[in-house]
């Protein structure tokens, strides 16, 4: 089976991926300045290095958390529109959309982290979701209504 919105979860699923990846290069050397042996620290909770490390070196690790939560559903009704033959045409387009603003919302959080800007970022991509689940829902009461 080929979807078009398939593209949209591989490449925010490889985005997430890139995010981590940048979280360990700026997060280690800021632990290592911060006098953390990595070979003795014991393990914490999210936000446990919050004001331990400077704040910008913990700006990627917030952002990869944000990419493994509301994204969770984004990837669920990517998948069940695929699945329901619904992953084409305006969906596929609503999906990059999605994906492009949760990449923009990640790049300003790591960045610059202005709040206002990272909310519109999130309000709109939070908007793309509920579309797409719309529109799941549409097609699933046409087959079952």
């Amino acid at each position: 089976m080929h979807s078009e919105i398939l593209g949209p979860v591989i490449a925010l699923t490889a985005w997430t991926l890139i995010v981590l990846v940048w979280l360990v290069v700026v997060r280690l050397p800021a632990m290592q300045k911060a006098g953390i042996d990595l070979m003795t620290a014991r393990g914490g909770r999210p936000g446990v290095l919050d004001g331990v490390v400077p704040d910008k070196a913990q700006w990627p690790a917030h952002n990869y958390i944000h990419l493994v939560e509301q994204p969770v559903l984004f990837y669920a009704i990517a998948l069940t529109l695929a699945l329901m033959g619904q992953g084409d045409g305006l969906n596929a387009t609503i999906g990059w959309a999605y994906v492009g603003l949760r990449v923009l919302h990640s790049l300003v959080q790591i960045s610059f982290n202005r709040i206002i800007v990272r909310f519109t970022l999130f309000l709109l991509s939070t908007l793309a979701l509920l579309a797409l689940i719309l529109h799941a829902a549409m097609a699933y009461w046409r087959w079952h209504g």
